[in-house]
């Protein structure tokens, strides 16, 4: 069996994912194949794994290459963890629609960044596709753990031909900040989640088969860490009933009500960490983890290995669903994956994150049902934004972008549609090196920025700079404090806490 990891330049999540395989010991004989398109931190990532392979006595050489087709070929399963256009584009999906006056802390799933992160996904991944469907074994499976998920999985499904499934943590997460408020430890905690990425709903929660879940708000408030970080998730379920899986700062971009008026942004945010709002608080750690990275790395090939043992297993779903379908041993977790009548309030089409069960048969999705009316409210205003962005980026249609960008909970907050046709407009020609399905349209998008500007009809900038926006530490300052810089380096890829 071979698997293939595209964006394996990923600082720790390649590598985390990788030992999580290796730990099974169906697959001590595995081929792996490494490809990305930098190759500095490809031979880096690719020095380190190497050497976790070998101190634990397994006889497996990755095969690292920049030839995509190459690594594609033959694998059985192909990891996705690329973030196209690196931080340069990111910091375009930060910047520029931070001068109009939308304020985003991570800008990769939804909000004006999240659908320009998909038009981006969305021509690298016709080529991902195309190769896999090629070169691939016959039914690779394509596991994607790149932003947006629930986009680039609609996309890979519906216009890629190739079986997509799209894995996230979120739910692990909530789950065990679930179990803590209500003082159980996680696998006392029994848990449905529904929804789609990044806007899961917590429908069930049990402990010992009773429903707990009237209990969770009063324990949510009652933990002072707890109702100091989590502002937004907890005025969420006062409001709709149920917990949602995503952390204040990712949550506050997917609704219209937190983030539009800068003045009070902080009402809802806590700057002890990122994850709780921070303006563009994702790239500052992730930048600051690449410089991190890329200056320290001697240092981290001086570490101890990784062990691959049991117990150091991540709870990432990647390495579960592999080991299911080749071994048979049953898991269950929570997917994204075409709807098709598992939740029946939201379109069939769209991409839900549900519970699923997998084996020798493959995943299996039981039947969720109807959604709480007010949950799937809020999942279906994202979900109309991403159907509108996936059709755009996958025919290059400035219409339809333009209509995802206006139908953004936050950016149609924050924005009139003037302001909003713009700041598209700029982020096409800012990001155009990324953007070939938008070609003819970028050269538009510069004669009208041009004509307005000699018109005296541009629309000058709102802010220059974030309601809540922190210093990026240079590599001096973070050198005094090496052990955290070094945990964000391996944590900031995986959008966690760091």
């Amino acid at each position: 069996m071979k698997i293939a990891f595209v964006g394996a330049g990923s600082i720790g999540f390649t590598r985390r994912l990788l030992s999580d395989i290796l730990t099974v010991p169906e697959f001590h004989d595995i081929e792996v194949a490494f490809t990305d398109i930098n190759p500095m931190n490809l031979d880096m990532v690719t020095q380190l794994c190497q050497r976790d392979i070998e101190a634990n006595g397994l006889n497996i050489r990755i095969h690292s290459t920049l030839d995509r087709r190459e690594a594609f070929k033959d694998a059985k399963y192909v990891i996705s963890c690329v973030r196209i256009g690196m931080l340069e584009a990111f910091t375009k999906d930060i910047e520029v629609p931070l001068r109009y006056g939308v304020d985003q802390c991570v800008g990769d799933t939804l909000c004006a960044g999240g659908i320009m992160y998909a038009q981006r996904d969305i021509a690298a991944f016709e080529g991902f596709c195309r190769d896999i469907r090629e070169v691939a074994a016959p039914g690779c499976m394509l596991l994607n753990y790149s932003n947006p998920c629930a986009m680039v999985t609609w996309y890979c499904n519906k216009y890629g031909g190739v079986n997509t499934v799209g894995l996230c943590h979120g739910v692990q997460g909530g789950h065990q900040l679930i179990a803590r408020a209500l003082g159980y430890k996680p696998e006392e905690v029994d848990i449905i989640c529904a929804g789609i990425n990044h806007m899961t709903w917590y429908i069930s929660v049990k402990h010992k088969g009773e429903d707990v879940n009237h209990r969770l708000l009063a324990a949510l408030e009652a933990d002072e860490e707890i109702a100091r970080t989590e502002k937004v998730r907890i005025d969420m379920m006062r409001h709709f009933g149920y917990f949602s899986t995503e952390s204040n700062g990712h949550l506050s971009e997917y609704v219209p009500w937190y983030r539009k008026h800068t003045q009070n942004i902080h009402k809802y945010i806590d700057l002890g960490c990122w994850i709780n709002g921070e303006t563009g608080g994702y790239l500052r750690v992730c930048t600051e983890a690449r410089n991190w990275f890329e200056t320290d790395f001697p240092n981290w090939m001086k570490q101890p290995p990784m062990e691959y043992k049991p117990e150091k297993r991540s709870s990432e779903h990647g390495s579960h669903i592999i080991e299911a379908l080749e071994t048979g041993r049953v898991y269950r977790g929570h997917f994204n994956v075409v709807n098709n009548g598992t939740i029946t309030n939201l379109p069939d089409d769209c991409v839900v994150e549900v519970p699923g069960y997998v084996d020798y048969n493959g995943i299996s999705i039981p039947k969720v049902g109807d959604l709480p009316l007010g949950c799937a409210a809020c999942c279906m205003s994202n979900v109309s934004v991403q159907r509108l962005a996936v059709e755009a980026g996958a025919k290059g249609d400035i219409t339809l972008l333009r209509q995802a960008m206006m139908m953004d909970p936050l950016t149609g907050a924050a924005l009139e549609p003037d302001q909003i046709c713009q700041m598209t407009d700029e982020l096409l020609i800012e990001e155009a090196e990324w953007l070939p399905q938008y070609a003819e349209e970028i050269e538009r998008a510069k004669e009208r920025i041009a004509r307005a500007k000699a018109s005296g009809r541009f629309i000058p900038p709102i802010i220059t700079e974030g309601a809540a926006r922190l210093h990026t530490k240079t590599v001096d300052e973070m050198r005094s404090d090496r052990e955290n810089a070094t945990r964000n380096a391996q944590e900031a890829d995986k959008a966690k806490k760091a």
